[in-house]
């Protein structure tokens, strides 16, 4: 509607559903006054930052397509989903467990991030980072809780930065990176529950006898690149990884 001022809805003080997606603002303070908020989405607006006066019960935030560049100012304790696709955000520093205890689902697609270092908010259980320029993969190690992470379309040639503490991280998309070798898929190990794995539109998926390679160094794979690994697919991959210990023995 073309809105820039929503100062009206400070009078509103029990409103718990907002939408004030495709508009003009600028400014989200008149919603400060709004203690009872529960879910808010201004997506496609203008705003620069997401910083907000704290709201006790906001569970859900979305601000898709803004021109956001940071995290700073983020501090809703009940806060469990946050949605900033497609803005100008180039770190992620800014946001922290102590402020944010309740997060569970980060949504940083479309961004300009470089590198995960400096994510605080370690309970996490679903990160998405696909669409960015991500190049080095820091901080990981502390997100025991995190089962679902996307990293389609980024800048990754290395796969350094997983850890065996990720012990709840079942599906990894790594579509559309730069991965060239089978040695990098490897580091895929660490990951104790592994079952889905994209990796599809990298150099290495290019290779002869790809999914055979992949599978038998990651023989726990239930999915690779959205399909399920067949029986005769395991025991041939079994195979392989035999007789590749046998010649490195």
């Amino acid at each position: 509607r073309g809105l820039t001022d929503i100062s009206l809805l400070e009078r509103f003080i029990h409103l718990r559903y907002v939408d004030l997606s495709k508009n003009k603002l600028q400014d989200l303070s008149p919603l400060s006054g709004l203690t009872q908020l529960l879910w808010l989405k201004v997506d496609g607006n203008l705003l620069t930052s997401a910083s907000m006066q704290e709201l006790p019960y906001l569970q859900v935030i979305s601000f898709d397509r803004n021109c956001i560049k940071d995290l700073e100012g983020i501090t809703h304790p009940l806060l469990a989903n946050l949605s900033l696709k497609e803005n100008k955000i180039q770190t992620v520093l800014g946001l922290s467990d102590d402020q944010l205890f309740s997060l569970q689902v980060l949504e940083l697609r479309g961004n300009k991030l470089k590198t995960t270092a400096g994510l605080g908010v370690s309970k996490l259980k679903k990160l998405y980072l696909a669409q960015n320029t991500i190049g080095s993969l820091e901080g990981l190690e502390g997100f025991e809780q995190l089962e679902t992470l996307h990293l389609r379309d980024n800048k990754l040639e290395a796969l350094d930065g997983f850890s065996d503490s990720m012990k709840c991280l079942q599906y990894l998309n790594l579509r559309s990176n730069g991965i060239k070798s089978f040695q990098e898929v490897e580091k895929l190990q660490v990951l104790p529950m592994l079952q889905a794995l994209v990796l599809m539109e990298n150099p290495c998926s290019e290779q002869p006898e790809y999914r055979l390679e992949v599978l038998s160094r990651l023989p726990r794979l239930q999915r690779l690149d959205k399909e399920l690994i067949e029986e005769d697919e395991r025991k041939e991959a079994g195979k392989i990884r035999q007789a590749r210990q046998a010649k490195e023995k």
